[in-house]
C-alpha cells in the first residue's frame, strides 16, 4: 500500500530482465491433512547464496518477555544466562535498548561471561528508525549498508551469534531487497537472523542458510500485554499448525510456565493470568516449528512451586524436546477446535495436542508411528487438578485413547 514506510518508495516493483518473479502458492486438500503437512513453499525456492558457516539451532531464555525492558541491565541479563545455563540451552536473547542500558563495551564482556556459562548471545536491532517512528535502539543500524556491515564486524569479533530485527516498515520491493540484503550480509559474518514485525516467510529457511525466523504472527507478547490474548489462547493455539505454521517457521516465543504474567510469577502484583494448563503450554513446543525457540520461562520458574517455581517434569521436557523436525504427520483436530500433530526427531517421535473446545476432550487417536508393545511417556493434564503427569504409556491397543482437559493438552514422546 502507498502509505507503507511512512509513504516512502513506489508500490511498482522493477526489475531487469531477464526477471523472475516470486511464486505464489495455494495448498488445496479434500481433508487438512495435505495442508498442515504441505511442502510447497520450500519445493519451490532455491538456495540464493553458499555458506561457509555451520549453524546451530537449538533454544533461547529471553528475559523481555516476561521483565520486559527494564530487565535489559547486565544483573538481570546474567541471571538469564544463568537460566540458559540451567536448561542447557544454547542462547540468550538481549532485546531492545541493549547499546544505552548495557553498552558496547560490556556487551563483550557479557559475551564472554555467557560463553564462559555455555551461552551465546542474540542481539535486537530495529530494522530502521526514520520509516516507523519508534525510540526502542538500537536504531538506524540495520538500514544503513555501512553502519549494518560496521556492527556485524563488531557483533562477530565479540562472538555474538545471532540477531533478531524488528519493526519493518511494510512489503515494498525496497523492503524486501532490505530483508536480503541483511540475511546476506549476517551470512558474511556468521550470524543467524530472526525477523520480527515482519512479512511473512515465504520459502526463506531453504534460500538462506542463516535464517531462523519470522514473527509475522500475533505472537507470545501480546499475552503479556492483554488478558483478552490468555483468554483466547487456547483457540489461537489450535489455528496456528493449520494456519500460520503451514506456511514458513513462527517465532512466537511461547511456553510460559508461570501462570501470572509477570516479573516473579506473584499474583499479587498485577498481570495477567494463563488459562491454559501447564500441558498445553508443553505441547506448543511442537506444534509450533522454529528453529530457534525463544521460551517464555523464567528464572523464578526454578524456584519451588508455589514460590514461582514450574512442576520439575515440566522443565524437564522443555530440557529435552528439540527445535527441528525431520517428519511432521497430522494427525487429528479441526481448526480453533483442536489439533493433533506428531513429529520426529532422528528416531524420536512427539506426539502434541492442544484442546480448545470449552470442555474437557477424549480422543481416540490412529497413531502408526506407535507399534504395539511400544514404551512411551506421556506428558498430560491430571483430570482432577489441571496439573501436570508423567507417566510410562504402554501402547495395548490401538487406537490410543487421550484425554484433555479445557484449554488442556498433552504430548506422548517415543
Amino acid at each position: 500500500m502507498p502509505g507503507e514506510n511512512n509513504g516512502n518508495g513506489t508500490v511498482e516493483p522493477a526489475m531487469a530482465l531477464p526477471a523472475h518473479t516470486p511464486w505464489r502458492t495455494i495448498t488445496v486438500g479434500s481433508t487438512l491433512k495435505p495442508i498442515v503437512e504441505t511442502t510447497a513453499p520450500w519445493d519451490n525456492v532455491s538456495p540464493r547464496f553458499p555458506t561457509k558457516n555451520t549453524y546451530k539451532f537449538g533454544k533461547s531464555t529471553w528475559s523481555w518477555i516476561l521483565w520486559q525492558d527494564n530487565s535489559i541491565c547486565w544483573d538481570d541479563q546474567v541471571e538469564y544466562i544463568r537460566l540458559a545455563k540451567s536448561m542447557g540451552y544454547p542462547y540468550v536473547l538481549i532485546d531492545d535498548w541493549w547499546d544505552s542500558n548495557i553498552g558496547y563495551e560490556c556487551m563483550g564482556e557479557l559475551a564472554d561471561y555467557a560463553r564462559s556459562q555455555g551461552v551465546e548471545l542474540f542481539l535486537w536491532y530495529s530494522s530502521s528508525g526514520w520509516w516507523n517512528d519508534i525510540e526502542q535502539s538500537p536504531i538506524n543500524v540495520m538500514c544503513d549498508a555501512i553502519l549494518r556491515k560496521q556492527a556485524m564486524r563488531w557483533m562477530q569479533s565479540i562472538g555474538v551469534k545471532g540477531i533478531k530485527v524488528d519493526f519493518f516498515g511494510g512489503d515494498k520491493q525496497e523492503t524486501m531487497r532490505l530483508y536480503e540484503e541483511i540475511l546476506s550480509d549476517a551470512d558474511d559474518h556468521g550470524l543467524m537472523v530472526i525477523f520480527h514485525g515482519c512479512t511473512l516467510p515465504r520459502g526463506w529457511e531453504r534460500m538462506y542458510p542463516n535464517y531462523v525466523g519470522s514473527e509475522a504472527v500475533l505472537a507470545s507478547e501480546n499475552l503479556y500485554f492483554d488478558q483478552h490474548f490468555c483468554d483466547v489462547e487456547a483457540r489461537n493455539t489450535a489455528l496456528h499448525p493449520f494456519l500460520r505454521n503451514t506456511v514458513g517457521c513462527m517465532e512466537f516465543g511461547g511456553c510460559f510456565l508461570s501462570r501470572t504474567l509477570n516479573r516473579g510469577n506473584d499474583p499479587t502484583k498485577g498481570g495477567n493470568h494463563r488459562r491454559t494448563t501447564d500441558a498445553h503450554e508443553l505441547a506448543t513446543t511442537v506444534l509450533f516449528q522454529n528453529p530457534i525457540q525463544n521460551f517464555a520461562i523464567a528464572p523464578e520458574n526454578l524456584n519451588e512451586v508455589g514460590k514461582g517455581g514450574a512442576p520439575e517434569l515440566c522443565l524437564d521436557f522443555l530440557r529435552q524436546v528439540p527445535t527441528t523436525w525431520d517428519e511432521t504427520v497430522f494427525v487429528d483436530g479441526y481448526p480453533g477446535k483442536y489439533c493433533v500433530l506428531a513429529r520426529r526427531h532422528g528416531n524420536t517421535w512427539y506426539i502434541a495436542g492442544n484442546n480448545a473446545t470449552g470442555r474437557e476432550l477424549t480422543l481416540k487417536l490412529s497413531l502408526p508411528m506407535l507399534a504395539k508393545g511400544d514404551k512411551a511417556t506421556l506428558y498430560a493434564d491430571n483430570p482432577k487438578t489441571r496439573e501436570p503427569e508423567r507417566r510410562e504409556l504402554k501402547v495395548t491397543a490401538k487406537p490410543v485413547t487421550v484425554t484433555m482437559a479445557d484449554q488442556g493438552g498433552f504430548v506422548i514422546v517415543r
